[in-house]
């Protein structure tokens, strides 16, 4: 939960609200009306961007707010091609204290997504859940495999599915192809492996098993940011929607990530996100049915 600055070859943002819990949690309440988010904040965090997620089922009591304290902010500039950006400002304020607090409320989580922070932190959240939930995910960076491999190494072995993008996934395991690469993540503890590769789509590898999901050919992209991120809210709202953890409904899962995230790009930040109606999701998922649909005669 936090602020962004954007700059993209379209338009320009001095400050708009942002972060992974956000576009996770907008994402999500399309399909879970039980969404519990765990996040620190300072008390420079606009009240009514909560309460809009209030009332669409967060919970924010394992939100902590420092009064006196500012959000994490972060200002980047993207490429003409949107695929490369360049930080420009990253401060990281009362994330520099995140100690995440688990409810008691909060126990009975079925479905728990860990998004990108220190692994340390990931760690500590696994562990002060007492029953374990149905399915973990985790996002990761090469950031965190450079400077804490350890730890990484350790919250490997205590999720289920891994969510990184193609070139994180070939530093984490060593290899170039990506097919060996899933197989050796594999070997490092999560029964699943999501490669995410932005306009390219996302492939989801379980043992031998390969599903790959196209990206939605787009006239516009807008703005990247949190793309990631809601594809990652969108698999798991509907993972928590159907509670169903087998690798044919992750392969839908995919796709109903694939049309969330084909949304958040076409605005500055998680604004699209508040516009769509259930009739829009379901549009472009046929959108996405009707692309990788065909028949074929083999002689």
């Amino acid at each position: 939960m936090a602020f962004d600055a954007l700059e993209t070859p379209f338009g320009k943002v001095d400050k708009i609200i942002g972060g992974s819990g956000i576009y996770l949690a907008w994402a999500a309440s399309n399909f879970s009306k039980s969404i519990n988010q765990i996040s620190i904040i300072g008390g420079d965090f606009p009240k009514e961007e909560m309460t809009q997620l209030e009332e669409r089922g967060v919970s924010f009591e394992g939100v902590e707010v420092v009064p006196d304290g500012k959000s994490f902010f972060w200002s980047g500039r993207y490429h003409m091609d949107m695929n490369t950006r360049d930080t420009l400002v990253t401060e990281l304020n009362v994330l520099a204290r995140f100690d995440p607090k688990v409810p008691e409320s909060y126990q009975d989580c079925e479905f728990l997504m860990l998004g990108n922070l220190a692994p340390a932190v990931q760690i500590s959240v696994i562990n002060q859940l007492k029953n374990r939930p149905k399915l973990i995910v985790m996002d990761t960076m090469n950031y965190w495999m450079a400077s804490a491999a350890e730890d990484l190494a350790k919250v490997l072995k205590m999720v289920d599915v891994l969510m990184v993008n193609d070139s994180e996934a070939r530093e984490l395991s060593g290899e170039h192809s990506l097919v060996k690469a899933a197989a050796k993540i594999q070997g490092m503890g999560p029964k699943y492996l999501i490669i995410k590769k932005g306009e390219h789509g996302a492939l989801l590898f379980h043992d031998k098993n390969v599903f790959y999901a196209p990206a939605l050919p787009l006239e516009d992209v807008f703005d990247p940011t949190g793309a990631g991120d809601t594809f990652a809210g969108g698999f798991i709202g509907h993972i928590a929607r159907t509670r169903d953890i087998s690798f044919n409904n992750m392969k839908t899962a995919i796709i109903v990530g694939s049309a969330m995230a084909s949304f958040c790009v076409e605005k500055f930040g998680p604004s699209r996100l508040k516009e769509i109606s259930k009739e829009d999701i379901e549009g472009r998922i046929e959108e996405f049915v009707e692309l990788v649909e065909f028949d074929i005669s083999l002689v």
